[in-house]
């Protein structure tokens, strides 16, 4: 391997690590349901929505559907819960090579997350958008960039096929 394959991998290695801690949100080196549970009631206080109410239920649904989904595709030993290893082998080179699976397994739970952090519904703001992001503890010099860029078409609202596009985009980055 010469330097610039190194760097190359190195680098991939970083957003890959990246991709991984965003998932694993109580930082014990696995993503498990509990990992979505904890986004999800993030989310939750955040925008202060009970967990009772439709929109509340509906990303727990999300959540349960993402973990549900993520453990399919990358839980190669069953054991409920997905390792580094694991992610970057099924996980991530899965969902790379068939997006539409991560958009199908995501979906419910980024439509439910905007729903919540829509809150007047006029659809999601850059800066509702910057309060999810935060929650899902997305670096914070990041949140600005990352939300601003979610708005695609630049109107000021960020649709969910905006969302979903560029958190497929995201996470299914090649090497």
């Amino acid at each position: 391997m010469d330097h610039a394959e190194s760097t190359d991998h190195a680098e991939y290695e970083r957003r890959i690590a990246a991709r991984f801690a965003g998932f694993d949100q109580d930082g014990n080196g696995y993503i498990d349901r509990e990992d979505f549970v904890t986004a999800a009631k993030g989310l939750l206080a955040e925008f202060t929505t009970t967990a009772r109410c439709d929109k509340g239920q509906a990303l727990y649904a999300g959540a349960e559907a993402f973990w549900q989904g993520m453990a399919g595709i990358a839980d190669v030993d069953g054991d409920q819960r997905v390792n580094r290893e694991e992610f970057v082998t099924g996980a991530v080179k899965r969902l790379r090579d068939n997006p539409e699976r991560f958009a199908e397994i995501a979906r419910p739970f980024l439509r439910a997350a905007i729903a919540v952090a829509d809150q007047n519904g006029s659809g999601l703001t850059p800066a509702a958008a910057e309060r999810v992001l935060r929650v899902l503890g997305v670096a914070p010099s990041l949140v600005g960039p990352v939300a601003a860029a979610l708005d695609a078409d630049g109107d000021g609202r960020i649709s969910e096929e905006e969302i979903v596009t560029a958190f497929a985009h995201y996470f299914t980055v090649s090497e």
